[in-house]
């Protein structure tokens, strides 16, 4: 998360990244303003042996073990608007689901309010522009905007497994609607799969100038995200 983190504010300075990654060990994720403490069972995820960690974008609750996660940084202006960027870069991820197979869609825009972070998992329920199959959904992102520049970054699910997050839910737990590339396609998927199908759409979609990079930019001494007090601080 400290580097998604750096990669926002080298976007504050004109540069534009897209990320892809995986997560080792898996790791249970909190938004940015997220009410853990009070929504997720804290002994219950220490007897799991569950890692925690919390987002510098919003959103809910993510369970990141067999997925591919990707991250967008770039000045504001890039694509337009919160909700012109987040329809941008996930028109980008339906073309890339579409090349390995997966007919997807963007969910339409709720006419209600958005999902409380009060509201538990993220894969609970699809937002307004989330990519979804048979109306369950396979992507989950969220999105920070900050300095003149945006950060969006996202899970995709190789795998069955957010019922984690209901497992570790305090009271009622949340009916999980995701689905998983394995499920729909009925064979396993890999990260090299995905990433390399994520690549030519972007390329593909989006002009310009591409450098393939394992610099990354510079990570200053925050150690915030690996303070478990600053995770659980709300």
């Amino acid at each position: 998360m400290n580097i998604d983190a750096a990669l926002l504010r080298a976007a504050q300075e004109g540069d534009a990244y897209l990320r892809l990654y995986r997560w080792d060990p898996p790791c249970l994720s909190f938004g940015r303003n997220e009410p853990a403490a009070s929504r997720y069972d804290r002994g219950a995820i220490r007897k799991l042996d569950v890692d925690t960690v919390r987002r510098p974008t919003g959103g809910r609750a993510v369970w990141h073990d067999a997925e591919v996660t990707y991250a967008v940084a770039a000045p504001s202006d890039v694509f337009g608007t919160l909700h012109q960027s987040y329809v941008a870069i996930h028109e980008m991820l339906a073309t890339a689901m579409c090349r390995i197979g997966v007919s997807a869609s963007l969910a339409p825009r709720p006419s209600g309010r958005a999902p409380r972070p009060s509201a538990g998992a993220c894969f609970g329920s699809p937002a307004g522009g989330e990519i979804v199959v048979d109306n369950r959904k396979l992507i989950g992102s969220a999105q920070i905007r900050t300095g003149g520049a945006f950060l969006q970054h996202g899970s995709i699910l190789l795998e069955d497994g957010q019922d984690l997050v209901s497992r570790v839910t305090r009271g009622e737990r949340p009916q999980m609607l995701a689905t998983s590339l394995h499920t729909i396609l009925e064979r396993p998927v890999g990260f090299h799969e995905v990433a390399e199908a994520i690549l030519a759409a972007a390329r593909e979609q989006w002009p310009g100038v591409w450098r393939e990079e394992s610099v990354l930019p510079h990570i200053d001494g925050d150690d915030s995200f690996r303070d478990i007090d600053w995770t659980w601080r709300r």
